[in-house]
C-alpha cells in the first residue's frame, strides 16, 4: 500500500534531490549514504544478490546488518539467524566477515518452505498471514526447499543449517554463547521465541537485530517482541529502515 502511495513521487525526488537522495525500501531521506560507495559493502551486497538471485534493493537494511554483525564479531560467542529465506543478510556477513576465519558457528534455522500455520497466531491469520505466505512461496519471494540454501552456504565450514519450525528447532542450537542474532520470520510466535531462547545466551554487548520490527503491517510482532523485552528488562531501538535491534548492556 505504502509503496503504492509513495511509487509516483520518487521521479520528483529523484528530480529535487538528485544523487542526494535514498528512495528504497521504504525509506526515503537526504542524509548521507555514502557507504554505498564502500567497495567491502558493494562486495557483501553483492554476495547477498548470488544468494537470493535477486535485487530487494534494501542496502540500509543490509548496512545496518553488516555493522551490527561486525561489531559483535570482536565478543564470544556464536552467529545465529533465525528466519534465512535465500540467505541474503547471512551470506552478506559471512563475506564481509570472512567467516570461517573467525572461529564462530554461524547457525541457520528456518522451514526453508514459508510459514508454519501451527505457529502463526489467530489474529495473524486473521490477517492474511498465510495467504501471504503462500502467495510469497509461488511468487519465488519465498525459497521453497533446503537444496539451494545448502548449495549457497557450502563455500563456507562454520555454518549448521536447521530445517524445520521454529519453537521446535531452537534447541538444536548448541551453543551457550551467542553474539549476534538475525531474526526475519514475519510471523509473531516463532520471533518472540526465537528472541526468548537467545537472550540468556546473548552475551554482553550482544545484539538482536529484527527485520520487520517497525514495518507498515507487522505490528503483531513488533507488540510481541515488545513485550519481550518488558519481560527481560530492556528496550527495542526502533530503526527507519522498518529493523528493531536490542543490545545486551548486561
Amino acid at each position: 500500500m505504502l509503496k503504492t502511495i509513495f511509487r509516483p513521487l520518487l521521479p520528483l525526488l529523484h528530480k529535487l534531490t538528485g544523487r542526494f537522495a535514498y528512495v528504497q525500501d521504504g525509506l526515503v531521506t537526504v542524509h548521507n549514504h555514502e557507504f554505498m560507495q564502500d567497495a567491502a559493502f558493494q562486495a557483501a551486497y553483492r554476495r547477498g544478490l548470488q544468494a537470493s538471485g535477486k535485487d530487494y534493493y534494501w542496502h540500509w537494511r543490509v548496512y545496518v546488518g553488516l555493522w551490527a554483525a561486525s561489531v559483535c564479531a570482536a565478543l564470544d560467542g556464536d552467529y545465529v539467524e533465525c528466519g534465512v529465506n535465500y540467505g541474503f543478510m547471512s551470506s552478506a556477513i559471512m563475506y564481509h566477515l570472512d567467516w570461517d576465519r573467525t572461529g564462530k558457528m554461524f547457525y541457520l534455522l528456518d522451514t526453508f518452505k514459508g510459514l508454519d500455520s501451527r505457529f502463526v497466531s489467530n489474529e495473524e491469520k486473521q490477517i492474511g498471514a498465510l495467504n501471504t505466505s503462500q502467495q510469497r512461496l509461488k511468487a519465488s519471494f519465498y525459497v521453497s526447499g533446503v537444496d539451494a540454501v545448502r548449495r549457497n552456504f557450502s563455500e563456507w565450514q562454520h555454518v549448521r543449517i536447521i530445517e524445520g519450525a521454529i519453537p521446535e528447532t531452537l534447541e538444536q542450537i548448541e551453543s551457550k554463547q551467542i553474539a549476534f542474532a538475525h531474526i526475519d520470520m514475519n510471523n509473531s510466535p516463532p520471533e518472540v521465541a526465537a528472541a526468548e531462547f537467545i537472550w540468556p545466551r546473548l552475551v554482553r554487548g550482544g545484539m538482536i537485530l529484527l527485520d520487520d520490527y517497525a514495518f507498515y503491517g507487522y505490528r503483531l510482532q513488533k507488540l510481541g517482541i515488545d513485550e519481550f523485552a518488558r519481560r527481560a528488562g530492556t528496550s527495542v531501538l526502533s530503526l527507519p529502515t522498518g529493523q528493531g535491534l536490542i543490545i545486551k548492556a548486561s
